[in-house]
């Protein structure tokens, strides 16, 4: 499967997808760690991860296949909803809840 194929696939097929450098359990960078903690604060249980830092191939064309240049890179539902940054405002406004919430009820 090619590799724009793969990531399409992993962004499609679960309703919460963080790319990210390390894993939940050990982030290997401090917004990959804020972009965990930010959704786990937020509610989601249905976090699915994938390690850059493992998949080199992933690395190299997920900036290409988002429009977005760097990690980590959040989806819900299969939309980039975007990095550390974005992520944790939309927790203080109380917004990343709310989205949580809905992409995993579905």
């Amino acid at each position: 499967m090619a590799v724009m194929e793969r990531i399409q696939a992993e962004v499609e097929s679960h309703p919460i997808v963080l790319f990210m450098k390390g894993t939940p359990a050990y982030p290997m960078c401090g917004f990959s760690a804020r972009a965990v903690q930010a959704l786990q604060a937020a509610g989601a249980e249905q976090l699915h991860t994938v390690n850059v830092l493992e998949e080199p191939e992933v690395r190299a064309n997920l900036p290409r296949y988002s429009n977005w240049p760097t990690f980590p890179q959040l989806f819900l539902h299969g939309e980039l909803i975007g990095g550390c940054d974005i992520t944790l405002e939309l927790l203080e406004s109380g917004e990343l809840q709310r989205m949580v919430s809905e992409a995993q009820s579905q």
